[in-house]
């Protein structure tokens, strides 16, 4: 999940084992966005802030998976939140 707060936009991402790439499966600006920011923080799901990320993600369709370009950066997003999840068992 990425956000924006300056232009309140929200992506939110999946990645499913089995699958090549990360998907878009939820995005929006405004109240949208909002309630996606929402809906992760009641599910525990961390909420990421970058705003270049997220003005390139906002561009993918829903369902679709990431562009190749983005592999990187999303690749580091997902390895950042895996260290989060594993730190806060310890």
């Amino acid at each position: 999940m990425t956000t924006n707060d300056r232009d309140r936009k929200a992506v939110a991402l999946s990645y499913r084992e089995g699958h090549y790439a990360p998907q878009v499966v939820a995005k929006g600006y405004g109240v949208t966005a909002e309630a996606i920011i929402a809906c992760a923080r009641e599910a525990g799901v961390y909420v990421h802030q970058s705003p270049e990320l997220v003005r390139q993600l906002i561009q993918v369709d829903i369902d679709s998976c990431i562009p190749a370009d983005l592999y990187r950066a999303v690749a580091e997003l997902l390895a950042w939140l895996y260290w989060l999840e594993h730190a806060e068992g310890d």
